[in-house]
């Protein structure tokens, strides 16, 4: 009769093995503790401390003070490729006597400057009409419904469209480097996907009025520097540079690697915008849409999330609007005028 091994042996191609051998053990004795939330660097606590570590880190490299922001430490990005400025698409026609008339002040290349027939002429259309001629830029005058065709039916031109090449974006490293020569803190938007181009063009104008550097959009899923947005902006998309990102979480990621925080907005963040501690630092505020707010792997990114205290009765505010907010209490706290 065949030796029977003892019950729960295992069982193996060589026959039956007497014990485990201490395999188990180690199963019986556990992992261990389970880690503290803020020693959990995806946990909100342990992004909160990992900020708070940097924050400390980059104030004690200025003595306490402000940073400045230092010129970026590579010429490319394995975010953004090469440093070069990305265009929009087709040329765009501007159209209202302010959004024309800072263009033309701006000296960007136009090809030319549209006026309807017998159209009342302000200061801002003779200024306008000076500048063209100036610059050589060709003058027509045309009827008011081929104007009206030229513009889109949704457009207020006020008798006035200027025809302009296609946007050049900005590389996200150039904000650095502006603020830099600035000799102040980084202040950027960036947009999580943003469609509305009128949100757009009302960003640029808070990000002009409040001392920011720049503006962020990715490259998909987002509305970029359209006629529409150059109009709501009010002339300032003349003056604050836009930036292209072909991935924003990547983008994100590299300005951290410059000592830049990254806030994201969202109703239900951790921290409230009048308890914002890092208003002084270098810092991009992250803006989702209105309706899906910020993607999942930009709020992973995010070294914090601030939440806008609001009445119980209003639901949310629209992102143009969040970001306004935003910037203006970040620039009560630096002090600007």
């Amino acid at each position: 009769m065949a030796k029977q091994g003892r019950p729960g042996a295992r069982k193996t191609k060589k026959g039956p093995t007497i014990g485990s051998g201490g395999q188990g053990r180690q199963a019986l004795e556990g992992r261990g503790p389970t880690p503290k939330a803020e020693d959990r660097s995806w946990h909100v606590a342990g992004k909160r401390k990992a900020a708070k570590e940097r924050l400390e880190s980059a104030r004690s490299r200025t003595g306490g003070g402000r940073p400045t922001g230092g010129k970026p430490s590579g010429a490319t990005s394995t975010s953004g490729g090469p440093r070069s400025a990305k265009k929009s698409g087709d040329a765009e026609v501007l159209s209202g006597r302010n959004s024309v008339l800072e263009a033309l002040r701006a000296k960007i290349p136009a090809t030319t400057l549209y006026l309807a027939a017998r159209v009342e002429m302000d200061d801002r259309v003779k200024e306008a009409l000076g500048l063209a001629t100036k610059r050589g830029i060709p003058i027509l005058e045309i009827m008011r419904p081929e104007l009206d065709r030229l513009t889109g039916p949704d457009s207020v031109h006020q008798g006035i469209a200027l025809s302009v090449p296609a946007y050049q974006y900005a590389h996200p490293l150039d904000l650095l480097e502006a603020a830099a020569k600035r000799g102040e803190a980084p202040l950027i938007i960036a947009l999580d996907g943003v469609t509305d181009p009128r949100n757009l063009g009302a960003i640029i104008r808070s990000t002009a009025a409040f001392g920011g550097h720049g503006v962020i959009v990715p490259q998909r899923r987002s509305v970029g520097v359209t006629a529409a947005a150059w109009k709501t902006s009010a002339g300032a998309a003349a003056r604050t540079p836009v930036a292209m990102a072909p991935n924003l979480t990547q983008t994100l990621k590299q300005l951290k690697g410059e000592g830049v925080f990254i806030l994201g907005l969202d109703g239900e963040g951790e921290i409230s915008l009048p308890a914002l501690e890092l208003a002084d630092q270098p810092i991009v505020i992250v803006v989702g849409s209105e309706g899906k707010g910020l993607s999942r792997l930009v709020t992973e990114t995010c070294d914090a999330i601030v939440s806008i205290p609001i009445s119980a009765a209003t639901e949310s505010l629209n992102a143009g609007i969040a970001a306004s907010v935003t910037l203006y209490e970040v620039a009560r706290r630096r002090g600007l005028r």
